[in-house]
């Protein structure tokens, strides 16, 4: 969940200040004094504010939550529907917090209720009155945790429930399928859930949005934390991939090594060749690449990239898609090609449709 500056209370304040200040801004507009805390509360709802706009008038019923994700917004919802119902009100029902997300926007616009956050993005609409504002920047909070949900660690967990999105994990197996503690996973879990990537069933938590999940991953995605190693070797076509298969077959039993970005995409889901072929490995592979693939050392003209990932993550759920031939798997894949200008995104949006296009 986002984390704020504000108390329950002080949120409720500046959530009611930045209505007013908003509806102040249309001069039809009369408005009434402001209703919000015990005595909105009595009623079921955060702030109360009443209009009139030429001669009609207008109640708007809020419901105002710490976080602005998805989740929250459901309960906001149906909070403000119960009460509309239960008094017979003809009001508009609005949601306020600090940030409301664009997933959170697009709920609310679906489900007809005006939305309104703390950093000036909004929807609203009765009567006559139509104000639609967005803001191009997030707030450094929400940043932070959008960014931290796709962190090495973070990622690890992902990695293991996008390999069948269906499965249902307890928490205990999950962290230790991923190599991290249970506080991690615990993180991971909330995040999805409040974002409603996820649910949590009877027998555990299962992925009920994997595309959600990709899509802002692939949007974040900056390319790999990693030493960038280049060379040049001699080999092409056949030749090479002989060598790279015996490359794997000579590996050190702890070392790792594997096909990247264009290389693993041609043996995955082919779609754009090119000359430069690429690996993700660590130091211990690094010598073996260098002698089996005859690389030398290349200030240009290089056509063999190595990458020494600062993370080993990359390495849990490598793919065999040919005997012999190891390759990152298609999400990983898919990420790296999507960073790789118009070319990669291509090839990345077909290997997508060929191998990652889930039924939930």
């Amino acid at each position: 969940m986002l984390k704020i500056d504000f108390s329950p209370n002080e949120v409720e304040s500046h959530a009611a200040e930045a209505l007013e200040k908003l509806l102040r801004e249309i001069p039809v507009l009369k408005l009434k004094p402001i209703q919000i805390g015990s005595e909105a509360r009595d009623s079921g709802i955060d702030i109360m504010m009443r209009t009139e706009v030429s001669g009609k008038a207008h109640l708007l019923v809020c419901e105002v939550k710490q976080s602005g994700q998805p989740r929250y917004a459901r309960d906001a919802v149906m909070s403000l529907r119960h009460y509309i119902t239960e008094h017979g009100n003809a009001a508009t029902p609005v949601f306020i917090a600090p940030y409301v997300s664009p997933d959170t926007r697009e709920f609310c616009r679906q489900n007809g209720v005006s939305f309104l956050d703390l950093e000036g993005n909004a929807r609203l609409s009765f009567g006559t009155v139509f104000i639609e504002r967005v803001v191009p920047n997030k707030p450094a909070a929400e940043r932070r945790e959008f960014k931290s949900l796709f962190t090495p660690k973070s990622a690890q967990v992902l990695r293991i429930m996008l390999r069948d999105p269906k499965r249902v994990w307890r928490v205990s197996d999950l962290a230790k399928e991923a190599e991290v503690s249970l506080g991690h996973v615990s993180n991971v879990r909330t995040a999805l859930l409040d974002r409603e990537w996820a649910e949590v069933v009877p027998a555990g938590l299962h992925l009920t949005a994997p595309d959600g999940v990709l899509d802002a991953w692939r949007s974040g995605y900056e390319g790999p934390n990693a030493v960038q190693l280049r060379f040049y070797t001699v080999l092409h076509g056949i030749a090479f991939d002989a060598a790279a298969r015996e490359l794997f077959a000579t590996l050190p039993q702890k070392a790792h090594a594997a096909l990247a970005s264009f290389s693993a995409a041609n043996w995955i889901a082919p779609y754009a060749r090119t000359g430069t072929q690429y690996f993700y490995a660590d130091k211990l592979a690094l010598n073996c690449i260098e002698k089996i693939l005859r690389l030398s050392s290349a200030s240009k003209g290089e056509n063999v990239i190595v990458y020494l990932p600062r993370y080993q993550g990359v390495f849990l759920d490598l793919s065999e898609p040919a005997p012999g031939i190891h390759c990152t798997s298609p999400l990983q894949t898919y990420l790296d090609l999507s960073t790789n200008g118009e070319r990669g995104k291509e090839a990345a949006e077909h290997l997508r449709r060929l191998k990652l296009a889930w039924q939930t």
